[in-house]
């Protein structure tokens, strides 16, 4: 018998050539087939971003919006002092501290983004959806209030952006932490 591979002589009966090694038809393992490779891990399939606002609830839209007027107002005057010949004024982010309003601001506003592009967020975290955002606009109405009350020095009066600050970190805040008081107090 011939070799269909090398062409070389091989033994009647012989499943492999002893020159090539190839399988020789009609002997051994005829029909046979190798084992299917090893099936990959599956992931689940990555959850898609499709942007709906129709998922934000009527606190989340105020939240939202607040919270992007709080976020502009950081940027506009908050004190100033000067006579009619020199006028000097600074924005919220004078105190150093009002960083971290903006961090914060930024995050909320991106959660909020989140929220209304996933049915499902890829993430899980520890907080509820409301205690997310009650916790932090509730930091930064701390620190807007006390960025609001600490004036640079005397004959420093505040601007119109200081007011806009405030009135966005209440606006941020109640929608929540209305709800939250009433219940820890009692009150219905």
């Amino acid at each position: 018998m011939t070799c269909s591979q090398c062409g070389s002589d091989v033994v009647a009966g012989s499943a492999v050539c002893p020159n090539c090694g190839a399988q020789q038809p009609g002997f051994g393992t005829q029909g046979a087939q190798a084992p299917p490779p090893p099936a990959a891990p599956t992931r689940p399939p990555a959850p898609q971003f499709n942007f709906d606002a129709k998922r934000w609830t009527r606190n989340d839209q105020i939240v939202g919006g607040a919270t992007l007027v709080l976020l502009i107002s950081l940027f506009l005057p908050w004190f100033s002092a000067g006579d009619q010949f020199i006028s000097v004024s600074v924005n919220g982010l004078y105190h150093g501290w009002e960083y971290i309003t903006l961090i914060i601001a930024l995050a909320i506003l991106v959660y909020l983004i989140l929220c209304a592009g996933f049915h499902e967020l890829p993430f899980k975290s520890p907080f509820s959806h409301d205690q997310l955002l009650l916790g932090g606009t509730g930091i930064n109405f701390v620190l807007v209030l006390l960025g609001f009350l600490i004036r640079p020095g005397s004959g420093v009066g505040w601007s119109f952006g200081a007011f806009i600050g405030l009135i966005a970190a209440v606006v941020a805040v109640l929608p929540l932490g209305l709800p939250f008081v009433r219940a820890r107090t009692g009150r219905s």
